[in-house]
């Protein structure tokens, strides 16, 4: 039964890394199909960009495997290595968790978690 329910755990966070990085994959292919290593209008070529995308679904796939992290509550966002949490959540020490989910995840540098508010109801 243990065995079952990480199997089901598994395809589910699969499934979870597919969709994420189906949209923003596609995008930064249909962006910029003349040259995989020139230059954009916002100055980040287009492998920083892959990266980026590969970042935030990573660190949305973190946070909807991980117990106590409400991940449809928190927007996740990448540039340049640097993830930016915004949204809101129940305590202080989920906001700490999600930065320290963040900060785990492979090729990130730096997490601002400035728009990630702990909600007053909650308090």
């Amino acid at each position: 039964m243990r065995n079952h329910s990480k199997l089901r755990n598994s395809l589910f966070a699969t499934g979870l890394i597919a969709l994420f990085a189906a949209a923003p994959l596609s995008q930064v292919v249909a962006q910029d199909t003349s040259g995989a290593m020139e230059k954009t209008s916002d100055s980040q070529t287009v492998p920083d960009k892959t990266a980026d995308a590969w970042i935030t679904t990573k660190v949305k796939s973190e946070f909807a495997t991980t117990k106590n992290i409400p991940s449809t509550d928190i927007s996740v966002s990448t540039s340049g290595g640097v993830v930016t949490l915004t949204g809101s959540v129940a305590t202080a020490q989920t906001k700490a968790k999600a930065v320290r989910v963040a900060k785990s995840v492979k090729g990130v540098k730096s997490v601002d978690s400035s728009g990630l508010t702990v909600s007053a109801a909650a308090q």
